[in-house]
């Protein structure tokens, strides 16, 4: 159960904020500040702010609202990368945000993850799902497996939309990920370089379908301490779709750190 009394039903606010607010409070804990007990309650931070996975979630989001007009992902990615070039962008996308004729890396970085969830709420069908989460993905990382990674996550939070039980969920995972991780193991310091969906998609899948609130999720997320902002951001986006309803605290504190052109782009996410 939630640690807080006031929770607000997911109708009741506009847009998606989920992966913004894992982004937001992961910001603190990311490989440094991890807390030192499992499940510690969180606090926010003067320190904590949105990073690029709120940037590329907004960039995903804004080209789905504008995709009848015929630019590419790589133009709202770059665009909104370009907007915020201090966000904290791994070093090949990085300079990929400057290419005249950005073309894809091969990368299976959890980035792909981390910036899909908006999808959920713009497809129609688990199918067209799966082909938006290709298509969001594969301009930047066209590997297989940064591909699966944005495709499973796209399609959890469609589930989860949809009235999907929390077994099927996991059954739907589990052909794709191998879920049988153990805990400590997860909390033991992880170092730079294994920030790639093989390692974060199922660790973040693996903290949704073990809580028990949006709360439960997040605190799961930043207990396993190393990259916290990005894991929480791929698992906190099912727990707001599945659970339906999130600490208000948490709305109120992301929005304090997030400017009015990022809002209005998430607060534009139709919800049905």
């Amino acid at each position: 159960m939630s640690n807080y009394k006031n929770l607000i039903n997911v109708k009741t606010y506009k847009g998606i904020y989920g992966a913004v607010i894992g982004d937001i409070y992961g910001s603190y804990y990311e490989f440094k500040h991890g807390p030192k007990t499992p499940k510690q309650y969180i606090q926010i931070h003067d320190s904590s702010s949105f990073t690029d996975d709120s940037v590329l979630t907004v960039a995903v989001a804004d080209f789905l609202a504008h995709k009848d007009e015929g630019k590419p992902c790589s133009f709202y990615l770059q665009k909104w990368a370009r907007k915020y070039p201090g966000a904290g962008y791994g070093g090949r996308f990085a300079s990929w945000i400057y290419q005249n004729d950005p073309k894809p890396y091969n990368s299976c970085g959890n980035g792909s993850a981390m910036r899909v969830s908006a999808v959920a709420y713009y497809a129609s069908s688990i199918d067209e799902c799966e082909k938006l989460a290709i298509e969001v993905t594969e301009c930047t990382h066209n590997h297989p497996e940064g591909i699966k990674g944005a495709v499973v996550i796209a399609t959890c939070i469609y589930m989860a939309l949809h009235g999907a039980t929390r077994d099927q969920i996991r059954e739907y995972a589990e052909k794709h990920y191998d879920l049988k991780l153990n805990y400590e193991a997860m909390m033991a310091e992880l170092s730079h370089g294994q920030e790639i969906c093989q390692v974060t998609v199922p660790q973040a899948l693996w903290c949704f379908l073990h809580s028990d609130s949006f709360d439960d999720c997040m605190r799961l997320c930043l207990s396993i301490r190393w990259d916290a902002d990005t894991m929480a951001a791929i698992a906190c986006p099912i727990a707001e779709a599945y659970y339906k309803e999130i600490p208000e605290e948490y709305l109120i504190e992301a929005k304090k750190r997030l400017p009015e052109d990022i809002k209005a782009v998430l607060e534009s996410v139709r919800k049905e």
